[in-house]
């Protein structure tokens, strides 16, 4: 046990009780020793029994995360190493690991830490304080079990500049981990070859998480018009162009994105059959339809439209909004790939916001394909931040 203590309130912790990561500030009755934000304490219920060890910040309101449920265990570097060691042995079971995801925070039982690989380069982000502490160890030890793994690492980049850092009481920040190198890596997924900036791209610079819903796309690509809406870098237009696609549009808000998407094509030899154009979504959906253009298939693959409870009932109109003008631009019998990456977005809610969508375009909808997250982004049961990415594939009919 660690010298501070946190004790829990009668009746809280449930979320934590029934499998989950999290301790909320709502749920501690007293703090008994000295610390600092970031320390190791150990969790108490309210009768005195002990609950496990995790790192405590005043700061936030996830006050405790928690690292074991072993009070008795001690997060050192051998504890440390184990879990990392299990973390890269299940990509090794699971996925190609020429670009995926190492670490996945809490579902690895590495609270608020990330850590991507594109072909031999890290990222990392950190988004926990005391995560943060430690990251420099977990590194070492990191690359120590890469290379072990024949897996050798020429260079590490920081992403800790998400928002989430403030609410933690940390700084944004970004930048090298190891020597400086060419941050535009190069990485091949399901036969695709991309550049990957991993000092300005999104996030990490890179989704891995829909690795093989894009492989899935391939399946439905072959000969079609493919219509591949909030494109980001071009992967799912370059997954369809790559399966024969006759002719591919892929549309982004983002002018940077749609420049590296256009470097993409022409990196796979698409350039002729995959084009793409800087356009808001929302506001070309209506132009495409009301020009009577159809497609076999379009890709509907927005950022998460809510990252909050309090604002669920807006993001159902705009899921709902952008299926129904998708659906209106899909030819009878062809095909509409579409998805949410909010995990307050729940597969049921989803699911009765497309439906509700497909009523309002007179469109029936035949499921031929469901998915979630690569398996490289393990879903850990109770811990519903974990579960967040929601795949569909439908076959869209007229009324008949």
């Amino acid at each position: 046990m660690y010298p501070c203590k946190v004790s829990l309130k009668p009746g809280s912790g449930r979320a934590f009780k029934s499998g989950g990561a999290w301790i909320y500030d709502n749920e501690v009755a007293w703090v008994e020793g000295n610390f600092t934000n970031g320390d190791l304490v150990t969790v108490l219920d309210h009768d005195g029994y002990p609950l496990g060890n995790g790192f405590m910040n005043l700061h936030s309101k996830l006050r405790v995360r928690m690292m074991t449920r072993n009070a008795a265990q001690e997060i050192d570097a051998a504890f440390l190493r184990a879990r990392i060691e299990a973390a890269v042995r299940l990509r090794k079971q699971v996925i190609d690991t020429g670009a995926c995801r190492l670490i996945f925070g809490e579902a690895d039982f590495l609270p608020g830490l990330t850590v991507d690989k594109f072909n031999d380069v890290l990222v990392l982000e950190s988004l926990a304080l005391g995560m943060d502490r430690m990251k420099e160890r977990v590194l070492k030890i990191l690359l120590e079990v890469l290379s072990q793994e024949g897996l050798p690492i020429r260079g590490v980049y920081e992403r800790s500049d998400a928002k989430e850092r403030l609410k933690e009481g940390m700084e944004r920040v970004k930048g090298f981990l190891s020597e400086p190198f060419d941050t535009k890596v190069q990485i091949c997924e399901n036969g695709v070859h991309y550049w990957v900036d991993v000092a300005e791209g999104q996030k990490t610079g890179f989704f891995l998480d829909q690795k093989l819903n894009r492989r899935a796309v391939q399946g439905f690509s072959h000969g079609a018009r493919v219509l591949d809406c909030f494109t980001h870098t071009g992967s799912f237009a370059l997954n369809a162009g790559l399966a024969g696609a006759r002719e591919v549009l892929g549309v982004d808000a983002s002018a940077p994105g749609v420049s590296q998407a256009t470097e993409n094509a022409a990196l796979n030899g698409l350039s002729e059959r995959v084009r793409f154009e800087t356009a808001d979504v929302f506001e070309l959906l209506p132009r495409l339809e009301a020009a009577g253009e159809r497609f076999d298939l379009v890709i509907l693959d927005p950022p998460a439209f809510t990252k909050s409870r309090e604002t669920i009932k807006r993001a159902v109109k705009g899921y709902r909004d952008i299926n129904l003008r998708g659906m209106k631009l899909v030819r009878d019998g062809g095909f509409l790939a579409t998805c949410s990456c909010s995990h307050f977005m729940e597969q049921a809610l989803f699911a009765k916001t497309i439906q509700e969508a497909a009523r309002g375009a007179r469109k029936r909808l035949r499921q031929v394909y469901f998915s979630t997250q690569a398996p490289d982004h393990p879903i850990l049961w109770a811990a519903g931040e974990t579960y967040y990415l929601k795949f569909f594939i439908f076959q869209v009919l007229e009324e008949k």
